[in-house]
């Protein structure tokens, strides 16, 4: 799996962004839908997993699926079997499930959809998402995707964040992707998505390409921050970020027995900070300090 969709189009270095979320009338409520699969969208299994976590945080109930037997080809994506509490065994199938949680303290409403990408019948799979949308009143749609690519694992973890919806776009200082190729469930869905007459962005995560292996905790976490900004919802990450910085150590330990890899990582390394040298200006030390004086005025408020 190489770049693909995510490209850097509206990463963090970029303007500040205007809010995600519209302003609704006092009473009303706004819901979400994220997607995430797993598959071809999902490196290191940080998208699927980021959405678990807030789905388990938030105690989402399922309120629907998708028939398996319409979309993937057992032989590709097998089942799986597993025993239960009571130690019988069961075979769990491939599935698309789709559940509802209300974000706490807040007017947001969140649908999940996590599943594995189909193997058929894509836009009929797609447009059964949107019935579901549809029925249970979505008002955006945020999509979010893993990629492998050429960072390092001792940086923030990059989460490109872009929209092919121009209004969207325009009100949040965003840019269209400038990516072109072969595209995962993750594109078709956002196409479909923007069809029907619904806002939607797409996040990607940048998995460092030779620690590919899931659990992958700290592209997850920078996935969940990225969330947490669009909703403005806050985020009780502390337990992730513990599992962060432990992964983090032990890609330093593995680094550090092999010279190759070691060199390789601080080649990285000396390519990211290089990047990032120009933000060190003038003008990204005002925006930063505007945005500490809106987070200020926020907790007094």
């Amino acid at each position: 799996m190489n770049s693909f969709e995510g490209d850097t189009a509206g990463e963090d270095a970029g303007p500040e962004r205007e809010r995600f979320l519209q302003p609704v009338a006092d009473g009303q409520r706004v819901t979400v839908m994220l997607a995430a699969f797993e598959g071809w969208n999902d490196a290191g299994e940080a998208a699927s997993d980021s959405l678990r976590y807030l789905n388990k945080l938030w105690g989402g109930k399922k309120v629907a699926s998708i028939d398996a037997d319409e979309y993937y080809d057992f032989q590709f994506t097998r089942p799986t079997v597993r025993r239960n509490a009571a130690g019988e065994r069961k075979i769990k199938w491939p599935s698309t499930r789709i559940y509802k949680a209300s974000a706490p303290n807040s007017n947001v409403d969140v649908i999940f959809v996590q599943g594995t990408e189909p193997s058929y019948k894509w836009r009929a799979y797609t447009a059964e998402l949107l019935v579901h949308a549809e029925a249970l009143h979505v008002d955006y749609v945020v999509l979010v995707g893993a990629l492998l690519a050429d960072v390092p694992h001792s940086r923030p973890i990059p989460v490109s964040t872009s929209s092919d919806d121009a209004p969207l776009r325009e009100r949040m200082n965003l840019e269209a992707s400038q990516y072109e190729g072969p595209v995962g469930i993750v594109g078709v869905l956002s196409e479909v998505s923007l069809l029907a007459g619904i806002p939607t962005v797409s996040l990607w995560a940048a998995v460092p390409h030779y620690v590919a292996q899931a659990p992958s905790p700290k592209a997850q976490l920078a996935l969940l921050h990225r969330i947490e900004e669009l909703l403005q919802v806050p985020l009780d990450t502390h337990e992730l970020a513990e599992e962060a910085d432990a992964w983090e150590r032990g890609v330093d330990e593995l680094a550090t027995e092999d010279p190759e890899i070691a060199a390789y990582v601080r080649q990285l390394e000396e390519a990211k900070d290089t990047a990032d040298l120009p933000e060190a200006s003038g003008e990204s030390i005002a925006r930063e300090f505007e945005r500490y004086l809106k987070r200020r005025g926020q907790d007094r408020g």
